[in-house]
Protein backbone atom coordinates (compact mmCIF):
# COMPACT_ATOMS: atom_id res chain seq x y z
CA UNK A 1 0.00 0.00 0.00
CA UNK A 2 2.85 2.52 1.05
CA UNK A 3 4.60 1.70 -2.52
CA UNK A 4 1.83 2.44 -4.16
CA UNK A 5 1.09 5.90 -2.65
CA UNK A 6 4.75 6.74 -3.23
CA UNK A 7 4.14 5.46 -6.87
CA UNK A 8 0.91 8.31 -7.42
CA UNK A 9 3.03 11.10 -5.22
CA UNK A 10 5.72 10.49 -7.72
CA UNK A 11 3.30 10.39 -10.66
CA UNK A 12 2.07 13.90 -9.69
CA UNK A 13 5.41 15.40 -9.60
CA UNK A 14 6.14 18.23 -12.79
CA UNK A 15 9.51 17.65 -13.81
CA UNK A 16 11.86 20.50 -14.36
CA UNK A 17 12.34 22.15 -17.10
CA UNK A 18 15.87 22.57 -18.64
CA UNK A 19 16.32 25.64 -20.18
CA UNK A 20 18.46 25.69 -23.63
CA UNK A 21 20.51 28.92 -24.13
CA UNK A 22 21.33 30.36 -27.98
CA UNK A 23 24.63 30.13 -28.94
CA UNK A 24 26.68 33.77 -27.75
CA UNK A 25 27.96 34.81 -31.71
CA UNK A 26 28.75 38.04 -33.24
CA UNK A 27 28.17 37.63 -36.68
CA UNK A 28 25.77 40.06 -36.44
CA UNK A 29 28.40 42.88 -36.45
CA UNK A 30 30.89 43.91 -39.41
CA UNK A 31 33.77 41.69 -39.72
CA UNK A 32 36.75 42.98 -39.05
CA UNK A 33 39.39 42.08 -42.49
CA UNK A 34 42.73 41.91 -41.76
CA UNK A 35 45.51 42.67 -44.08
CA UNK A 36 46.70 38.82 -43.89
CA UNK A 37 46.74 35.46 -46.01
CA UNK A 38 44.42 33.69 -43.12
CA UNK A 39 43.36 33.89 -39.28
CA UNK A 40 45.40 31.26 -36.35
CA UNK A 41 43.01 31.04 -33.14
CA UNK A 42 45.41 29.72 -30.13
CA UNK A 43 44.92 29.28 -26.46
CA UNK A 44 46.94 29.40 -23.90
CA UNK A 45 44.21 29.71 -21.09
CA UNK A 46 46.10 27.47 -18.00
CA UNK A 47 43.84 25.93 -14.93
CA UNK A 48 44.82 27.77 -11.84
CA UNK A 49 45.08 25.94 -8.40
CA UNK A 50 44.02 29.35 -6.71
CA UNK A 51 40.63 29.29 -6.67
CA UNK A 52 37.53 26.75 -8.00
CA UNK A 53 37.10 27.19 -12.14
CA UNK A 54 33.64 26.74 -13.12
CA UNK A 55 33.42 27.96 -16.75
CA UNK A 56 33.15 24.71 -18.46
CA UNK A 57 30.14 23.86 -16.28
CA UNK A 58 28.23 27.39 -17.81
CA UNK A 59 25.60 26.85 -20.80
CA UNK A 60 28.56 28.59 -22.99
CA UNK A 61 32.04 28.33 -21.34
CA UNK A 62 33.84 31.77 -22.13
CA UNK A 63 36.53 29.77 -23.85
CA UNK A 64 34.29 28.66 -26.53
CA UNK A 65 32.62 31.99 -26.66
CA UNK A 66 36.06 33.54 -27.36
CA UNK A 67 36.85 31.00 -30.18
CA UNK A 68 33.39 32.66 -31.65
CA UNK A 69 34.44 36.04 -31.43
CA UNK A 70 37.61 35.19 -33.37
CA UNK A 71 35.62 33.09 -35.64
CA UNK A 72 32.72 35.35 -36.39
CA UNK A 73 34.90 39.05 -36.36
CA UNK A 74 38.14 38.35 -37.94
CA UNK A 75 38.60 37.94 -41.34
CA UNK A 76 41.91 37.21 -43.78
CA UNK A 77 41.30 39.76 -46.59
CA UNK A 78 44.99 39.98 -47.37
CA UNK A 79 47.27 38.89 -50.40
CA UNK A 80 50.61 38.93 -48.05
CA UNK A 81 52.11 36.68 -46.51
CA UNK A 82 51.08 38.12 -43.08
CA UNK A 83 48.94 35.79 -40.45
CA UNK A 84 46.91 37.48 -37.95
CA UNK A 85 47.08 34.97 -34.80
CA UNK A 86 44.64 35.52 -32.25
CA UNK A 87 45.85 34.00 -28.90
CA UNK A 88 43.10 33.80 -25.89
CA UNK A 89 45.25 34.32 -22.78
CA UNK A 90 42.75 33.86 -20.13
CA UNK A 91 39.29 32.70 -20.57
CA UNK A 92 37.93 31.68 -16.73
CA UNK A 93 35.40 31.34 -14.13
CA UNK A 94 35.91 31.37 -10.02
CA UNK A 95 33.45 30.30 -7.79
CA UNK A 96 33.62 31.69 -4.37
CA UNK A 97 31.23 31.19 -1.57
CA UNK A 98 30.07 34.39 0.40
CA UNK A 99 29.65 33.91 3.70
CA UNK A 100 25.77 33.26 4.95
CA UNK A 101 24.14 34.08 7.88
CA UNK A 102 22.82 31.15 9.81
CA UNK A 103 20.56 30.77 12.91
CA UNK A 104 16.81 32.37 12.80
CA UNK A 105 17.80 35.46 11.65
CA UNK A 106 19.73 34.08 8.50
CA UNK A 107 16.24 31.72 8.00
CA UNK A 108 14.70 34.74 7.54
CA UNK A 109 16.85 36.85 5.07
CA UNK A 110 17.40 36.13 0.99
CA UNK A 111 21.24 35.89 0.85
CA UNK A 112 23.54 36.06 -1.93
CA UNK A 113 25.89 32.97 -1.40
CA UNK A 114 27.90 32.60 -4.15
CA UNK A 115 30.30 35.11 -6.20
CA UNK A 116 31.47 34.45 -10.18
CA UNK A 117 34.34 36.11 -11.49
CA UNK A 118 34.75 36.14 -15.01
CA UNK A 119 37.51 37.17 -16.90
CA UNK A 120 38.42 37.31 -20.80
CA UNK A 121 41.77 38.43 -22.22
CA UNK A 122 42.97 37.76 -25.62
CA UNK A 123 45.76 39.32 -27.91
CA UNK A 124 46.17 40.22 -31.58
CA UNK A 125 49.21 39.77 -33.81
CA UNK A 126 50.05 40.61 -36.75
CA UNK A 127 53.03 38.58 -37.96
CA UNK A 128 54.99 38.64 -41.23
CA UNK A 129 56.46 35.67 -43.49
CA UNK A 130 59.57 36.43 -41.24
CA UNK A 131 57.71 35.74 -38.02
CA UNK A 132 58.31 39.00 -36.65
CA UNK A 133 55.40 41.24 -35.04
CA UNK A 134 54.14 44.33 -37.13
CA UNK A 135 51.63 45.12 -34.62
CA UNK A 136 49.44 44.06 -31.68
CA UNK A 137 46.15 44.76 -29.83
CA UNK A 138 45.17 42.96 -26.54
CA UNK A 139 42.44 43.68 -24.47
CA UNK A 140 41.01 42.28 -20.79
CA UNK A 141 37.86 42.90 -19.06
CA UNK A 142 35.89 41.08 -16.30
CA UNK A 143 32.81 40.97 -14.65
CA UNK A 144 31.11 39.30 -11.31
CA UNK A 145 27.94 38.52 -10.07
CA UNK A 146 26.22 36.90 -6.94
CA UNK A 147 23.96 34.62 -7.14
CA UNK A 148 21.47 34.15 -4.00
CA UNK A 149 21.21 30.79 -2.09
CA UNK A 150 17.64 30.05 -2.79
CA UNK A 151 18.37 30.50 -7.11
CA UNK A 152 16.76 27.21 -8.84
CA UNK A 153 18.98 25.80 -11.29
CA UNK A 154 17.31 27.69 -14.09
CA UNK A 155 18.22 30.68 -12.22
CA UNK A 156 21.69 29.50 -11.53
CA UNK A 157 22.21 29.00 -15.27
CA UNK A 158 20.47 32.00 -16.27
CA UNK A 159 22.79 34.08 -14.23
CA UNK A 160 25.38 32.36 -15.77
CA UNK A 161 24.39 32.72 -19.24
CA UNK A 162 23.60 36.40 -18.76
CA UNK A 163 27.10 36.66 -16.88
CA UNK A 164 29.50 35.43 -20.29
CA UNK A 165 26.92 36.91 -22.46
CA UNK A 166 27.53 40.60 -20.97
CA UNK A 167 30.98 39.60 -20.80
CA UNK A 168 31.55 38.88 -23.76
CA UNK A 169 29.66 42.36 -25.13
CA UNK A 170 32.44 44.30 -23.02
CA UNK A 171 34.86 42.21 -24.66
CA UNK A 172 33.71 42.92 -28.12
CA UNK A 173 33.56 46.61 -27.98
CA UNK A 174 36.95 46.59 -26.06
CA UNK A 175 38.92 44.46 -28.65
CA UNK A 176 37.50 46.40 -31.86
CA UNK A 177 38.23 49.60 -30.07
CA UNK A 178 41.90 48.35 -29.69
CA UNK A 179 42.47 46.34 -33.24
CA UNK A 180 41.42 49.74 -34.27
CA UNK A 181 43.64 52.13 -32.55
CA UNK A 182 46.31 49.70 -32.42
CA UNK A 183 46.68 47.66 -36.19
CA UNK A 184 44.73 50.03 -37.90
CA UNK A 185 47.42 50.27 -40.87
CA UNK A 186 46.18 46.24 -41.04
CA UNK A 187 42.69 46.84 -41.51
CA UNK A 188 41.13 46.26 -45.03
Amino acid sequence: MAGLATLALAACETPVTVQTFPDITFAHFPALGLNASRVDIVSNVQPTLQAVQVGSQFPVPPEKAMRRWAEDRLVAKGVTNNVARFTIVDATVTETPLPVEGGLAGAFKKQQAVRYQATVAAMIEIVDAQGFRQAFASSRVGRSQTLREDASLNERDRLRFDLIDALMKDFNNEMEQDIRSHISDFLM
